[in-house]
């Protein structure tokens, strides 16, 4: 019994770190970011109404940072874009911005102080894996089962 009881233990341990990051949890939690931002399709239908203080998230897998035309960006993020012109957002680089955007933005050449001082202490990669779930223009391979996921029906 005790083996038993230590093989599905040691099954777990091996098998947890790859189960596919729950979007339907990260769009609960996404609930947390709506004070400031809102996900709109290109065509203006409201996915997530939200505020309009941060950038709408459609799409952002794959779209460069600080790049979405209209918005006004902090001197922080406004920075690490300057200095890295390639750079995209992809699921890392989420991670860890909304774990600690300033600590992202001081890692990443950035310069200034960041607008973002909401802090994610759990379950980020949810939250990204729900990110990639509403950007349809992300790059294969961001969370590939989120991808497949079909995206989250309009809310009010």
């Amino acid at each position: 019994m005790k083996l038993a009881v230590f093989s599905v233990a040691a099954i777990f341990s091996v098998v947890t770190p790859t189960i596919a990051q729950d979007v339907a949890n990260g769009e609960k939690e996404f609930r947390k970011c709506k004070a400031c931002h809102m996900i709109q399709d290109a065509d203006g239908t409201d996915i997530v109404k939200g505020g309009g203080v941060g950038p709408n998230l459609w799409n952002v897998v794959g779209r460069n940072v600080a790049s979405l035309e209209g918005f006004s960006y902090g001197d922080g993020i406004a920075s690490v874009a300057a200095a890295n012109p390639d750079m995209v957002w992809d699921e890392a680089h989420l991670t860890e911005y909304v774990t600690d955007p300033q600590a992202w933005i001081d890692a990443n050449g950035g310069d200034g102080k960041t607008k973002m001082t909401f802090k994610m202490r759990k379950a980020q990669e949810d939250l990204v894996a729900y990110l990639v779930s509403v950007s349809p223009d992300a790059p294969a391979g961001d969370s590939a089962d989120a991808a497949d996921a079909d995206a989250p029906a309009a809310s009010n």
